[in-house]
């Protein structure tokens, strides 16, 4: 909880900080904001150790290949980095960039999910055949 207000907290005043700043220097407020979210996921460090070790040592006592846990941690990633610079390039004016970013995105989470498409079509070709 208290990890939650303080990045909460940070980046609320880095949004309010670059929306004074944003009417002198857009560019400074978007570097601003930038900045924000850097130091924001930054914070989030330690935490996300911690979460990546008990995801890892769930892994480990559930017994099921480890090559199908890693696309699924690939794909929360990717959508992880998809909606912050998304986000970052509407910020910027950039709303057809956040297209591509979000293109992007579903290609490279399909890509990585690939692993588990192919283990899910050889389950069902064996139930097949």
């Amino acid at each position: 909880m208290e990890l939650t207000s303080r990045v909460t907290a940070l980046c609320v005043v880095g949004a309010i900080l670059a929306l004074v700043l944003k009417k002198t220097s857009p560019e400074q407020a978007l570097l601003l904001v930038l900045c924000a979210a850097v130091a924001g996921l930054a914070l989030l460090a330690d935490g996300l150790g911690e979460l990546t070790a008990f995801l890892r040592e769930l892994g480990e006592r559930s017994g099921v290949s480890e090559t199908l846990f890693i696309p699924l941690y690939k794909t929360v990633g990717i959508g992880l980095v998809v909606k912050v610079g998304g986000n970052l390039c509407r910020d910027a004016g950039g709303a057809a960039l956040a297209s591509v970013v979000e293109t992007a995105g579903a290609v490279c989470a399909l890509l990585a999910a690939m692993p588990l498409l192919r283990a899910v079509l050889e389950l069902l070709m064996e139930l097949m055949g």
